[in-house]
């Protein structure tokens, strides 16, 4: 009777264990993978969309641009081609949140050092100010690592037209002509140059789950 038993509470077990397998592996092919969204101008918070793209609700894509980095390189949307990248606007005097900003950037520089899928891309809001010169020391002080990271200068109206139509991240200045205020959003673009996330850049939770997303969108194209 004691061996009828133990091999029916085997059999049992077994049965069990293979059950618990079973509705495992099948939740998996159930559920659901995490899609990251398309952002589009009409789904933006309004104040950071130009009003002449507010209405766009699908086929936003970052406009062509030009612009010279800390090298005095000139660096065009040809460069991301095919890449996926993360975008921010900030100044090189600002106190406020663009020290911090720069070091959270600077974490994702380290995180994605071996990742060649990956880049990251700063604008000044401040070109005038920001000179080559001044971004280059800007960029040593925060250790840039120059193959992975632009920090961009250039036309003020065309940073203006990308912080307000392309990236959809910055706030207008009224009465100041191309003068804006950048946010601490970090942006994601995918490989066709879409808006694929926000981040707030000065917070390290959202620092952890834009890496966390960046692996998503990776994996999107396996």
């Amino acid at each position: 009777m004691k061996l009828f038993r133990k091999k029916d509470l085997l059999v049992y077990l077994v049965g069990f264990v293979f059950a618990l397998i079973s509705v495992s592996i099948f939740y998996l092919i159930l559920k659901p993978k995490k899609i990251l969204p398309i952002f589009q101008p009409a789904t933006v918070n309004v104040k950071l969309v130009d009003s002449s793209i507010q209405y766009v609700s699908k086929y936003h894509k970052i406009s062509p641009f030009s612009l010279i980095n800390q090298n005095g390189d000139t660096i065009t949307e040809q460069f991301y081609n095919g890449k996926i990248y993360v975008a921010d606007f900030f100044f090189t005097t600002c106190q406020d949140i663009c020290p911090i900003m720069t070091r959270n950037m600077h974490i994702l520089q380290e995180k994605l050092k071996n990742d060649e899928e990956v880049f990251l891309l700063s604008h000044t809001v401040m070109p005038e100010i920001d000179t080559v010169e001044t971004l280059k020391k800007y960029s040593m002080d925060y250790n840039v690592n120059d193959n992975k990271w632009n920090l961009v200068t250039g036309d003020k109206e065309q940073i203006y037209n990308l912080a307000r139509k392309s990236y959809l991240a910055a706030e207008d200045v009224e009465f100041k002509k191309y003068d804006l205020i950048h946010t601490e959003n970090f942006v994601l673009i995918d490989k066709e140059s879409q808006i694929r996330g926000f981040y707030d850049g000065t917070k390290i939770d959202q620092i952890n789950l834009l890496l966390d997303d960046l692996e998503i969108l990776k994996n999107s194209y396996k």
